[in-house]
């Protein structure tokens, strides 16, 4: 039933933009870059998030992680990551298949400003093995998405010695 909620949104909203189902899984950043040919950090992982009486999705790239204290400041109450069946309840997609596509339920969609370093990115679509590829300004537009800055600073790795 997921991926097929993914596939009407989009045939619904976005009609070019095809659903990828491949042979492997995709359910983790890395299985993900793999199975699609891109970058770890190209991926748009979603994470399913209560922060006091409010559940929301927040859309980051592949290697960012959330910070907390800039996820306070924004929101007020500390986050707070949703069990797998919660988020199987609440979206309909599986874990390593959770997208804002197509949701069961509609839940408040942010996308974290780490998704901007790309022009495209590969979010999941509803499956462990589904994804799309799309441009991140695109993906908020059909999502209703906001834009936020919520994930932790990268630290950039020179390969020079100190």
């Amino acid at each position: 039933m997921s991926l097929e909620s993914v596939r009407t949104f989009f045939s619904l909203k976005a009609p070019e933009i095809d659903v990828i189902v491949t042979e492997q899984s995709s359910a983790t950043v890395q299985l993900a870059a793999e199975a699609h040919g891109v970058d770890a950090d190209q991926i748009a992982k979603t994470i399913c998030l209560r922060a006091g009486d409010e559940t929301m999705l927040v859309v980051m790239s592949g290697m960012s992680r959330l910070d907390n204290r800039k996820f306070r400041d924004r929101f007020g109450p500390k986050p707070r990551m949703l069990g797998g069946d919660e988020v199987v309840a609440l979206t309909s997609h599986p874990v390593g298949g959770v997208c804002p596509f197509g949701l069961a339920t509609p839940l408040p969609v942010y996308c974290d400003v780490s998704l901007k370093r790309h022009a495209i990115v590969v979010p999941a679509a509803g499956a462990i093995n589904a994804a799309v590829r799309i441009a991140p300004d695109h993906m908020a537009e059909l999502t209703g998405a906001v834009w936020i800055d919520v994930a932790q600073e990268q630290v950039a790795v020179s390969d020079t010695p100190a």
